[in-house]
């Protein structure tokens, strides 16, 4: 059961609608759903850790070549936020649809 402020509380000791919302929540915690914590590792940390990646392994390459500093730098950012984009896109696109059209 989640802690509610005082505020919470007396907002909800006048509110007519308070037993539904109990009950929604009280259905909400006994739902037999799987976990999304896989899905929210590969939406939110494994793109950036691509980008980070891919921003090292420009880097890398190039200060091997003759480039002023600041150039290597955004061109490094510049190929690995397009790496990371065409990384989210073919992940995108390998997914199947799921029934809600997401």
């Amino acid at each position: 059961m989640t802690a509610k402020t005082m505020v919470q509380q007396k907002f909800c000791q006048h509110c007519n609608q308070r037993h539904k919302c109990q009950e929604v929540y009280r259905r909400l915690a006994n739902t037999e759903c799987p976990s999304v914590v896989f899905k929210a590792v590969v939406a939110f940390l494994l793109p950036l850790m691509v980008f980070i990646a891919a921003l090292v392994a420009f880097e890398t390459i190039l200060a091997g070549f003759e480039i002023a500093a600041g150039l290597r730098s955004v061109f490094s950012i510049v190929a690995s936020l397009l790496v990371t984009t065409l990384f989210v896109l073919i992940i995108r696109a390998s997914k199947p649809p799921n029934k809600f059209g997401g």
